[in-house]
Formats: structure tokens, C-alpha cells, sequence
């Protein structure tokens, strides 16, 4: 099994109302669980949010906090309900009304990684997919909302980014002609997740730095941002997905020549987000 359900890196000083966190970017592959997989140890790693707290780890040093997942996406996927289990994977589940996400095999138990691949040549197990929920799930998330209930205590309100990357083609479905390839997606689940001048601001820290952004398409955010976003409560959750290829080889699941500049570009984006959540510098901003 997976050694821990999350790492968590806390600043000396809490001076963020911004909480960092990167769900699928856990890359603890036990032998018990590779042993049971079909796929190479390649292959497994496929829609791993690969080197994404890399990205953020600095985050810290600008006040916020940085949750990081210690199981891997394919083992369990924290950005799902606890209850969106696939009947097509696990024993014992029925079909309850249509969740695209099951049926796609993206559940909290995945059945597939990227482009479709199966992870089992079977069913689990019930019992186990309980036991994954009750040792990672069921801990990320209590801490997730530790964080941003002390966040809020501090100062008024909290600010969720919830880190992800996206392959490179992800956006080709969403690409107008002779517009700029985005290379980041914000989203906010148009609207519902965060207060509008909250998202502007952090565009605002991505386009300063470069980097061409859209909203929402083809990622309006999953269960975090619905579940956590939360504004008329002053509970803000706002989903980042980067473009893989700034950064990583995704073939070989490595980072590129480019992941040293990209990250120090980032640093900077990071510092500019972080400063959202100092509330009177934003209300002075506004």
C-alpha cells in the first residue's frame, strides 16, 4: 500500500488565505499494486499529474500551504466522490443513474488510465476499494478542509487552487481557428466555484507571466472545486490544469529541458496567487 495518504509542506508564517493542493500527483506505486495491474510501470504513471508539486512547492515559501497526495491517480483518484464507484470494477456495486465519469472507468477507484487503458484484467473486490477510500480518501480530504476552515478562521475566507496538468492534445476539441493554443485552464465550474474577481486575479498572474489562458473548456473542474467552492461561505475552489508539454516528456513520464525555466516562470505565478489571499492588498487592489 501506498506509505501515506498526503504530504504537507506548512509555511513558517501563515500570511495566504490560498490553499495549494495537487491530487493526482502521488507517485507511490507499491509492488502489491503493480503486481496487480496489467499494465508496465509506464503505462500506470500515464495520467499521473507527473511533477506538478514539483511546480508548486514553493508555494510555502509565500505563506500558503501545499497538500500533496501520496497515493497515485491510478491506485485512487482524490478528485472524485467518495461514492462514484464503477460497477463494471468493483463487486457488489449497482448502477445508480448515469455518471459519466464511472462509466468512462474514471471513478474513485479507477477501472483505466489514459486513452481508455485497463489497469485490471478483473473485478475488486468491494472490501478493497472501502479500504483505499478509508486509508487516503477519507484523510486527504479531512485535512483539505482543516486547511481551509483555519485559512478562513485567519482571514476571512480561503482560496482553494486545486493543481492539475492536462496532455498536450487535450485542448485540440476546444482550439478556434487563429486563436493561441491555451496552455492553461482555469476552472471555476463557469462560475459556481469562486467569486468572479478572485478568478480574474489569478488570470491575471498567468497571462503577466506569458502563458495564454482559458476558461473552462475543456476542464470546468471535477469534485474539488464543486464540493469545496463554495463563495456565498467566502470558500473559494479554482482548478488549474497546465499544458504537460511546457515541462515533461510525456512519453517517458520525465521532465523536459524546458522544467527548470517553466518552473521558475511559475514561481513567480505562484507568489502573485499566494498575494490573492492577502485580503487587504486585494480589496486595495479592487
Amino acid at each position: 500500500m501506498p506509505k501515506v495518504a498526503y504530504h504537507l509542506d506548512l509555511p513558517e508564517t501563515p500570511s495566504s488565505a490560498v490553499v495549494f493542493a495537487s491530487p493526482h500527483s502521488g507517485r507511490d506505486y507499491p509492488w502489491s499494486f503493480l503486481r496487480g495491474t496489467i499494465l508496465d510501470e509506464t503505462l500506470i504513471r500515464s495520467s499521473e499529474d507527473a511533477f506538478v508539486d514539483r511546480l508548486f512547492d514553493c508555494a510555502p515559501q509565500f505563506g500558503a500551504p501545499l497538500l500533496r497526495a501520496g497515493a497515485p491517480r491510478a491506485f485512487l483518484d482524490l478528485n472524485r466522490s467518495s461514492d462514484e464507484l464503477d460497477p463494471a470494477l468493483i463487486e457488489g456495486v449497482r448502477r445508480t443513474g448515469h455518471n459519466p465519469r464511472v462509466a468512462s472507468g474514471l471513478g474513485v477507484v479507477p477501472r483505466v488510465v489514459a486513452n481508455g487503458r485497463a489497469i485490471y484484467s478483473g473485478k475488486l473486490p468491494l472490501a478493497e476499494a472501502e479500504r483505499r477510500i478509508g486509508l487516503y480518501w477519507k484523510p486527504y480530504h479531512s485535512r483539505l478542509q482543516a486547511l481551509l476552515d483555519a485559512a478562513k478562521g485567519q482571514f476571512g475566507e480561503s482560496i482553494l487552487i486545486d493543481c492539475h496538468s492536462m496532455p498536450h492534445e487535450a485542448v485540440d476539441s476546444v482550439l478556434r481557428r487563429g486563436a493561441a493554443r491555451p496552455q492553461i485552464v482555469l476552472g471555476d465550474r463557469f462560475g459556481a466555484s469562486a467569486a468572479p474577481e478572485i478568478v480574474e486575479l489569478v488570470e491575471q498572474a498567468f497571462c503577466r507571466a506569458g502563458l495564454v489562458v482559458a476558461r473552462n473548456a475543456p476542464f470546468a473542474g471535477a469534485f474539488t472545486t464543486m464540493h469545496y467552492g463554495r463563495p456565498s461561505r467566502r470558500q473559494h475552489a479554482i482548478q488549474i490544469e497546465i499544458d504537460r508539454a511546457l515541462y515533461m516528456d510525456e512519453v517517458a513520464i520525465k521532465p523536459n529541458g524546458n522544467f527548470h525555466a517553466f518552473r521558475r516562470l511559475l514561481r513567480g505565478v505562484i507568489a502573485e496567487v499566494a498575494a490573492i489571499g492577502h485580503r487587504e492588498q486585494r480589496l486595495a487592489a479592487e
